[in-house]
């Protein structure tokens, strides 16, 4: 089972990790650790695979695994319990400083973000696709972290897998919406080999919005979720294959008990 890990978020009482498509049970186009109960996979495989994410990502400790209904926006919920399976709540982002939770975050292509405050013992996790990083979903789960007592510059965060600048081919009218937003924004920009297309790139304007936000420590990992394909699920490979559904990745992490 692949499970990226990076230093800034390493603590005695924390675990983290970025999990990719390996070490599950699910066949076919979810072929194998597919953790998204928002997929058409069986359910029973997606049960078994979260389970399995869980003794991988919590290291046999116990923690109760909590994914949002994500939707893009700027949402961020403080979680101080764990909810019912099944009752998910629509945000894209959690903040928790209380042990025992695992803070999931799924993904296909969008970033997903780890933060933690290990002196103040409060962590996050968020779902940054350009629509929701755009709108504000850094800022609103540092902002978060802040009201359970952590500080920004102590403030650790990780850029988990996510698609590469090469792979995000963009059009115009996606190119305007950014520039109309923030002229700087260009930067994030360049040209591709199409006419009129830009190659944008999620993972720098993420760092950016983080750098932005006054977070003391920003780690990209540098993994394309388009270009690996056997370490992980890409919802643009999946549609330029015409494949009918995609897997999710689970990325976490939790204040363990």
């Amino acid at each position: 089972m692949l499970k990226l890990q990076v230093e800034s978020l390493k603590g005695a009482n924390i675990a983290h990790g970025f999990l990719g498509r390996a070490g599950g049970v699910s066949k076919g186009i979810y072929a194998s650790l597919n953790c998204g109960t928002g997929s058409n996979d069986a359910p029973g495989d997606v049960a078994e695979n979260r389970k399995r994410a869980i003794a991988s990502l919590a290291e046999d400790r116990r923690a109760a695994l909590m994914t949002c209904y994500q939707i893009h926006s700027a949402n961020t919920l403080t979680v101080c319990e764990p909810w019912n399976a099944g009752e998910n709540p629509k945000a894209d982002a959690m903040v928790t400083d209380r042990p025992g939770i695992l803070l999931g975050i799924l993904t296909a292509d969008c970033a997903p973000v780890l933060l933690a405050d290990k002196q103040a013992g409060v962590i996050g996790a968020a779902h940054a696709g350009w629509k929701g990083a755009l709108v504000g979903i850094i800022e609103s789960v540092v902002a978060a972290m802040i009201g359970l007592g952590a500080r920004r510059e102590d403030i650790s965060a990780a850029i988990g897998p996510c698609i590469g600048q090469a792979a995000y081919e963009v059009g115009p009218e996606f190119e305007e919406r950014f520039r109309n937003h923030a002229a700087d924004y260009s930067r994030f920009f360049s040209p591709s080999v199409r006419s009129d297309y830009w190659q944008f790139g999620l993972e720098d304007f993420v760092a950016a919005r983080l750098k932005q936000a006054g977070v003391g420590a920003i780690t990209p990992l540098l993994a394309c979720t388009y270009s690996r394909e056997s370490d992980f699920f890409s919802y643009r490979r999946a549609t330029h294959r015409s494949e009918p559904d995609y897997g999710r990745q689970l990325s976490a992490i939790a204040l363990l008990v």
